[in-house]
């Protein structure tokens, strides 16, 4: 049997881990590739960084010995699948350390994490770190890029690269059902406290004014302490929740500012919305203007004045809610479902697999 150990920045809790790692495991086991999870951060750390929104020194001192340590004595595993860095903001050298178990490697990356360092504020951080993922990505046999603009990035070091999108598992992200007469409807989001800062808040005095003038509400799943308002539902994001909350949403929205970090980002949300069949708005941002097809499965919007025009046809038309709804649910099923990617990437790994035992 093929062993894949997954070293990726944070347990479960971690929604990247779920998306991009844990979703695959019942495909990888189909494929007898059996799965040994390594997180670096454990769910204690993750939950004191969202709660306190700042790192412990000293937890992250213990868990790199700790994977340290299981770089050094590790032999039995055949593939290293490896998230973003083994060791974050420590310089690249100490990337090379993946190179202990004598394993090939899969890098996988879903954010443009490459710009913490070259595009830090500080310029020692930027020569020293700048370029740190080159000696990674330059020795994996291949890259899961997360989108199209960070397969430019690895494309400049890395030998082979592979456009995976971030998923959903459509048995489980499933069609909303219809509203009930009379029903208020529902703008919503979700995300992370900090996405809200940056992203959402901004935009709360505008969507306020929609929601006021349609007799809508506003759903946000996830925001923390988000400012309150009047027409705000501000749920907190749990696992089991997840679905039902934006099954209950009636046009799903994703906001952002045109930063090569929003770049980047792989538009996850989108795809969650559509994958309940909900009509979506959003900024045509990096990977949003791909999965946003502008007429057919909802609407893009750059400025105010597009971001009220698209919202309030949509609060005003409830058979468009649906027909976009429709086209984005067939949309997620044909390309961003883990149905279509999970036999995929089993396969890949276990391709790799077996060329290094030759």
């Amino acid at each position: 049997m093929i062993k894949v150990a997954q070293l990726t920045k944070y347990s479960q809790l971690g929604a990247s881990t779920r998306q991009r790692f844990e979703q695959y495991h019942p495909y990888l086991q189909a494929a007898g590739i059996a799965v040994d999870p390594q997180p670096l951060f454990d769910d204690d750390y993750l939950q004191a960084l969202y709660e306190e929104n700042h790192r412990r020194s000293w937890q992250v001192a213990a868990r790199y010995i700790q994977r340290l340590r299981w770089l050094m004595t590790n032999r039995d595993t055949d593939v290293l699948w490896v998230h973003c860095e083994a060791f974050p903001y420590l310089p690249g050298i100490f990337e090379a350390l993946l190179h202990l178990p004598g394993k090939p490697i899969i890098f996988d990356f879903d954010d443009a994490i490459f710009h913490n360092y070259d595009l830090h504020r500080n310029p020692v951080i930027r020569a020293i770190l700048g370029k740190k993922l080159k000696r990674t990505l330059s020795a994996a046999q291949t890259t899961f890029c997360g989108n199209r603009y960070l397969e430019e990035y690895a494309q400049r070091y890395a030998q082979d690269t592979m456009i995976v999108p971030t998923v959903v598992d459509t048995e489980i992200y499933t069609l909303r059902k219809p509203a009930e007469p009379h029903r208020v409807d529902h703008i919503g989001w979700i995300g992370t406290p900090s996405t809200w800062t940056e992203y959402m808040a901004p935009m709360m005095p505008l969507l306020g004014d929609v929601a006021a003038a349609n007799n809508c509400r506003i759903t946000a799943i996830g925001a923390g302490n988000a400012a309150p308002h009047p027409l705000l539902d501000n749920l907190p994001w749990t696992e089991q929740t997840e679905v039902a909350r934006i099954q209950g949403m009636d046009i799903g929205v994703m906001p952002l500012t045109d930063t090569p970090w929003a770049r980047g980002k792989c538009g996850y949300k989108l795809i969650q919305y559509m994958a309940c069949g909900i009509p979506v708005v959003a900024s045509p941002v990096g990977v949003n203007a791909d999965i946003v097809e502008h007429g057919v499965n909802g609407f893009l919007a750059t400025t105010d004045a597009e971001w009220r025009e698209a919202l309030t046809r949509l609060l005003a038309d409830p058979a468009l809610r649906n027909t976009m709804g429709a086209a984005g649910r067939r949309k997620v099923q044909e390309r961003f479902s883990i149905q279509v990617w999970g036999p995929k990437i089993a396969a890949v790994i276990a391709d790799i697999a077996r060329k290094a035992d030759r």
